[in-house]
């Protein structure tokens, strides 16, 4: 895993100065602590930082073909890539190291744009065709590691974080509602745009094509599930559970690979330790784990993982945090992320990578995606019991209960009808959308209305599938949760962005191009089962673990929210944050109603719908006014805002070859 940046002249061959480029780089460098270096020509640069994990000694980059007109700059991990090695060989090409970054450009010289729908694995990659004049910048299918880009005076330039493309001094940070809307709706940041203006990100399963000045984003991969009722089913489902055992055995080997240590991330739940007893099944020896423990801080998991780690035989280290601590890590998750958060537990999982640092290790298998594989969020049981009662005559309680719940917040009548980008179906996630959506109704400003303007949404939804309307609704719900919150959320507050910034390459068997494609084809019956979820998952677990932990009830992590930041222990720079000035300063939010509202949250009772979601939404507030104070002048509180960092003297630049530094012939 690595960090890369770039740029690309729209107008011509400039030379991008040196310095910039260094700049970029050092913004960066927790991403790749092992090694710097450089490509650059007329009108291109090249920069990366790596974590060195394969070929630790051969893999420098950017590097070329034998003839340097193939150029790559490449953050990630192509797991198969023994086997592509292999191939290319036979097909006469000639590798140099036995690093998967110098893979890329032979690929390209043999399929050219066609190279991204093959290579598998988690990746961001930059790829320089000198001879046609051709950048192509492409991101993985799921979009697991991030790319963003931007245009400044003729210059694309673009960067594995959005701190390098702020450092080369080009690009003057200004905020974007559009992106901080995104989160208020749902609980993510938007795969269509950032929250700051004129940077986007290139979505999964896409690639960006450079030619002429001409910025073309294109699709080589989209999610698909079968037709409803032509899923696959077996009167005897044990051939099903032996071929997704025998695929996750496959991911998590692939995922194995490397030429340093190991680990594994555990809690109290089925899917990371699934993962973590076949990483020992793999290596045939126990993985150390790694897991949290909340302190009065939200549900403690720490038995649970306790005891599975002992079945499993695996070293356990504990990092424990109470919510004076977890709010102590959220200004770090703010610059992490580089957009507001509102799930304080990022923060847990940002000290756990802490912790695998600290020991030395690079490396950590997690259990992110059996989720929306095979449909383990609460929402998909609770869509399978409404739409039961809507088959035996209980929409009307239905549309009770839910007009209820909008009223109690305040604005019944101006809810978000269903989610129009899945053609008319409401998915599982939309009560959840629209619930915590209708909060804006009374948190916004009127100025932060005004910027919106008449920007809808649900139009950065990237849902323009029309397959959809021919799948089974469960799959419809998948499909939105890969899409929105997987992408939005999980892989970036609680995945790579989090760990890399520890130096920490976060791998996820579940997240496999095989595994994901077998469970898309499954019945829905495999997925959830009466009130059982991932059922399919629950039975290749009990081949390896006992039964009470095979068939424990998922839990998700969730630290508490508000109560770190609004009780009675908050930190000082809360209240500073939450003050009027500090509000009307950054203008998202109304002075009076996000006190009327702190105020509201003492006085409600813990278990009540409208309690919960002005629980996120508060925290939202703080986390939005945070990331605003970070990045755009430092002036709502206390807390230092984000400088980009200054590059060493030249005296000081790694030794390598003067050339690498300078324009090349």
């Amino acid at each position: 895993m690595c960090g890369i940046v770039g740029a690309l002249d729209l107008t011509g061959n400039r030379d991008f100065p040196a310095e910039w480029l260094r700049a970029m780089t050092v913004a960066i460098a927790h991403r790749g602590p092992d090694d710097e270096y450089f490509h650059r020509e007329p009108g291109l640069a090249l920069g990366t930082r790596r974590l060195a994990i394969v070929d630790l000694a051969g893999g420098r980059q950017p590097l070329a073909n034998e003839d340097e007109t193939v150029w790559v700059s490449f953050n990630g991990e192509l797991f198969d890539y023994p086997e592509l090695r292999q191939q290319l060989l036979v097909r006469g090409h000639h590798l140099a190291t036995r690093c998967d970054t110098e893979l890329w450009v032979h690929l390209y010289e043999d399929h050219g744009e066609g190279v991204f729908e093959r290579a598998r694995g988690q990746f961001g990659v930059a790829l320089w065709d000198r001879r046609n004049r051709i950048l192509l910048l492409g991101r993985d299918r799921v979009g697991i590691l991030p790319l963003y880009y931007t245009e400044s005076d003729g210059w694309l330039l673009w960067a594995s974080e959005i701190k390098a493309l702020l450092a080369s001094g080009m690009v003057e940070p200004r905020p974007e509602p559009r992106g901080v809307d995104h989160l208020f709706c749902f609980f993510s940041a938007s795969q269509a745009r950032t929250s700051f203006q004129g940077i986007r990100v290139i979505r999964p399963g896409h690639y960006v094509r450079v030619r002429d000045g001409r910025i073309e984003p294109r699709r080589y991969w989209d999610l698909d599930f079968p037709d409803a009722g032509q899923e696959r089913r077996l009167v005897d489902p044990t051939p099903l559970v032996d071929e997704l055992e025998h695929l996750l055995q496959r991911a998590v080997e692939r995922r194995l690979r490397g030429d340093v240590p190991v680990v594994g991330y555990i809690s109290g739940g089925l899917d990371s330790t699934v993962v973590l007893g076949l990483s020992t099944q793999r290596r045939g020896q126990p993985v150390p784990a790694f897991t949290i423990g909340l302190d009065r801080a939200g549900p403690d998991e720490r038995s649970s993982a306790t005891e599975s780690a002992r079945a499993l035989g695996a070293p356990l280290t504990m990092v424990t945090l109470d919510r004076a601590k977890l709010a102590s890590a959220f200004p770090g998750l703010m610059l992490a992320c580089e957009g507001p958060v509102y799930d304080t537990s990022s923060g847990a999982l940002m000290r756990l990578a802490e912790a695998v640092h600290g020991q030395g290790y690079k490396v950590a298998l997690t259990g992110e995606g059996a989720d929306e594989a095979l449909a383990g969020y609460v929402w998909h049981k609770t869509q399978a019991g409404r739409e039961w009662l809507a088959r035996h005559g209980g929409a009307p309680l239905l549309r009770l209960i839910r007009a209820g719940v909008l009223g109690s917040l305040g604005g019944g009548s101006g809810h978000r009808p269903p989610l129009m980008a899945t053609r008319g179906t409401r998915v599982a996630q939309q009560d959840l959308f629209d619930f915590v959506g209708q909060a804006r109704l009374t948190l916004y400003s009127r100025e932060m209305w005004d910027r919106l303007g008449d920007h809808d949404p649900y139009d950065d939804l990237d849902m323009d599938n029309p397959r959809m309307t021919r799948w089974n609704p469960l799959n419809q719900s998948l499909y939105v949760g890969y899409k929105v919150l997987l992408a939005g959320h999980m892989l970036i507050s609680k995945a790579d962005r989090i760990m890399m910034r520890s130096s920490v390459e976060g791998r996820y068997p579940f997240l496999d191009e095989e595994v994901i494609d077998f469970c898309a084809g499954l019945a829905p019956e495999y997925k959830v089962r009466g009130l059982t979820d991932k059922w399919l998952l629950r039975q290749v677990a009990t081949r390896m673990l006992p039964p009470q932990i095979a068939n424990r009830p998922k839990t998700m992590f969730r630290a508490k929210l508000s109560q770190s930041f609004l009780g009675p222990h908050r930190p000082a720079w809360v209240d500073q944050l939450l003050s009027p000035e500090s509000l009307r300063a950054a203008g998202y939010f109304d002075p009076r109603a996000v006190a009327r509202e702190r105020a509201a949250q003492v006085r409600w009772p813990r278990l009540t719908p409208r309690r919960f979601i002005f629980d996120v939404a508060l925290t939202s507030v703080v986390a939005t006014q945070l990331w605003h104070h970070l990045f755009f002048g430092g002036d709502l509180c206390d807390l230092p805002a984000w400088s980009a960092p200054v590059p060493p003297l030249a005296s000081a630049l790694p030794e390598q070859p003067s050339e690498d530094l300078a324009i090349a012939e």
